[in-house]
């Protein structure tokens, strides 16, 4: 196990994981009928060249890559745990970039870079209960960018009507091939620049009953049992 776990760190290795990654989802695309509902939320800012935060549950990652025709317009956040990394990596193969930190820590750095994608009109896709939950509970990360940047955050989903749901804390799902889904996309929420606390976790909140009921509404449209989200743990957790 100990020797695995070096190979895979390896960038060869990540490297081929990545491939592989992105092929497989490729194929779940191309074997699938999938259709996006409500993208007119996202056109909308692409024409007018606006920025907005997309925000998604992290079980939901997989089929991320295709829930906008101009996905290769997204810089995604990934954490810069050797998951992360490869996740980047199979993003990176489906014309997606990634910037390296998390939802729910302290991530300077990271912050300033989605910061000036932001600002430059560009959009950024954040899993706000990532990278390790609790499972759909957002943390106060997602508010605070929205805050900080201007821009809104705009929840979006998907289902499958073939899938497997792993084990994982985040219940992770595995769209199979030949499957039938779904995007959906939610409607914009926006945070004040001068929100105090209080407006702060009222957008927090917002946000994220906002994100489960649309994933839930993904799941319905496929007779699929809901990912019920992990216990309140008091709040969103440090941002």
């Amino acid at each position: 196990m100990q020797r695995l776990k070096r190979i895979l760190k390896s960038d060869a290795a990540q490297a081929l994981v990545g491939l592989i990654g992105s092929l497989c989802i490729r194929l779940v695309r191309v074997t699938g009928r999938w259709r996006i509902l409500d993208e007119e939320i996202p056109e909308s800012f692409r024409r007018d060249g606006k920025p907005f935060i997309l925000s998604f549950w992290h079980g939901r990652l997989m089929m991320m890559p295709y829930c906008w025709r101009h996905a290769n317009l997204v810089t995604m956040l990934v954490s810069g745990h050797r998951d992360g990394q490869v996740g980047a990596r199979i993003v990176r193969w489906l014309g997606i970039e990634s910037v390296f930190g998390s939802s729910n820590q302290s991530g300077a750095q990271a912050t300033r870079q989605l910061l000036r994608l932001l600002r430059d009109g560009g959009v950024v896709a954040i899993a706000p209960d990532g990278p390790r939950g609790p499972r759909m509970r957002a943390s106060e990360g997602v508010v605070t960018l929205a805050r900080l940047s201007g821009a809104p955050i705009v929840p979006v989903a998907y289902a499958a009507s073939r899938r497997r749901v792993l084990p994982s804390w985040d219940r992770f799902i595995v769209a199979l091939p030949f499957s039938r889904g779904v995007f959906l996309w939610g409607e914009p929420i926006p945070v004040p620049r001068n929100a105090d606390a209080a407006a702060m976790e009222a957008a927090r909140i917002k946000t994220e009953a906002a994100m489960t009921a649309l994933t839930a509404r993904a799941d319905a449209m496929f007779g699929q049992a809901p990912i019920e989200p992990a216990p309140a743990a008091g709040g969103g957790g440090p941002a």
